[in-house]
C-alpha cells in the first residue's frame, strides 16, 4: 500500500506535527527525534493502530505580518533538511507551497502539498499541485464558510486528483480574534470532504502584536479534543520544545513536552466515537 492510498483509508487519521517553520536543520532534528519517540510510545498504546504520522515545517512562511518577520531557509535548503528528516526517521512530509514555480521541486521530496489559507481560491496552484499527484491539505481561509469548500475541493477533483483533505483553522472573529465552527466538520462529512483540524493556528489571533501575531497555545489540546468529538478525520498541530523563543507563531505552539498526553486524551476520545454510535456522527 503507497502512502496515498494508506492516508486515504476511511479509518486513518493523518497526524501532522512539527515546527511551524524550518529555524534551523537542529532545531528540525530535536523536533523530529522527540516526535519519534512520542510514536513509538503511542505504538505500545491502543491508539496507534491507525495513526498516519507526517512531519511538518515550513521551508517559507510568504506570509508574515510584517517584512521582517523570519521566513525560513527557502525552498531548496528547507527542501534538503526535510528529505534528511525522511531519510533518518522515516516520516512522510508536509510543507506550505506558495508558487506554481515551487510544485515540482517541492513535489520530489513532500508527500503532502500544502496550501496556505490566504491561498485557498488560486485556481492555478491548486491546480498545479493536484496535478503533481500528491496528497493535498488545503488550508481553509479564515474568510470562508464550510459551504465554500466544496468549490475548493471541485479544482482538484477537475484536476484529477481527489486526493485532498481541507485543513479547518477558524474563521475571522472582529479583528485579531479566530473563531472555530464545530459545525464544519460534520458538513464536510456530508459532503464527504475528510478534514483535518488544524488546532494550533486555530488559538492564534493574528495580527494582535502588531508587527506580528499572538496567540493562546492553552486552548490548542482543548479545541483538538473539540473537534476530534465533532468528526474531525485528523489533527495538524505545530509544536517546538521552547515555544517562547520560537521564531514564528510560538504564542500558539504546543510545548512538546506537553504534546504526548494531549494525543493521548484525544485519541482516548476518538476511540469513544469508534465504539459507539453517536447520533450525527
Amino acid at each position: 500500500m503507497n502512502f496515498q492510498e494508506q492516508i486515504m483509508q476511511k479509518n486513518s487519521f493523518p497526524l501532522l506535527l512539527g515546527p511551524c517553520v524550518i529555524e534551523s536543520e537542529a532545531i528540525v532534528f530535536e523536533i523530529a527525534k522527540k516526535i519519534e519517540s512520542i510514536k513509538n510510545s503511542l505504538a505500545r498504546e491502543k491508539y496507534s493502530q491507525d495513526i498516519v504520522w507526517v512531519f511538518k515545517a515550513s521551508f517559507d512562511k510568504a506570509n508574515r505580518t510584517s517584512i521582517n518577520g523570519f521566513r525560513g531557509p527557502g525552498l531548496k535548503n528547507g527542501l534538503e533538511i526535510l528529505n534528511k528528516v525522511k531519510k533518518d526517521f522515516g516520516f512522510a512530509l508536509v510543507s506550505d507551497i506558495h508558487e506554481i514555480s515551487q510544485v515540482t521541486e517541492a513535489a520530489e521530496v513532500l508527500d503532502i502539498l500544502q496550501i496556505p489559507a490566504f491561498l485557498c481560491r488560486q485556481t492555478d496552484l491548486i491546480v498545479a499541485a493536484a496535478q503533481a499527484n500528491k496528497v493535498l491539505n488545503i488550508k481553509k481561509g479564515q474568510f470562508l464558510s464550510p459551504p465554500e469548500i466544496k468549490n475548493i475541493v471541485q479544482k482538484s477533483y477537475d484536476a484529477g486528483n481527489q486526493n485532498v483533505f481541507i485543513c479547518e483553522r477558524g474563521n475571522s472573529f472582529g479583528y485579531n480574534n479566530l473563531v472555530v465552527d464545530m459545525r464544519m466538520f460534520d458538513q464536510a462529512r456530508t459532503m464527504n470532504i475528510r478534514t483535518i483540524f488544524d488546532a494550533t493556528h486555530s488559538c492564534q489571533l493574528p495580527g494582535a502584536g502588531g508587527d506580528k501575531s499572538l496567540g493562546n497555545s492553552h486552548f490548542a489540546p482543548i479545541l483538538a479534543r473539540a473537534a476530534v468529538a465533532a468528526g474531525a478525520t485528523g489533527l495538524f498541530a505545530e509544536t517546538h520544545p521552547r515555544p517562547d523563543e520560537a521564531l514564528s507563531d510560538g504564542p500558539n505552539m504546543i510545548k512538546i513536552d506537553l504534546l504526548e498526553d494531549a494525543l493521548k486524551t484525544m485519541f482516548e476520545i476518538r476511540e469513544v466515537l469508534k465504539s459507539k454510535t453517536i447520533a450525527g456522527v
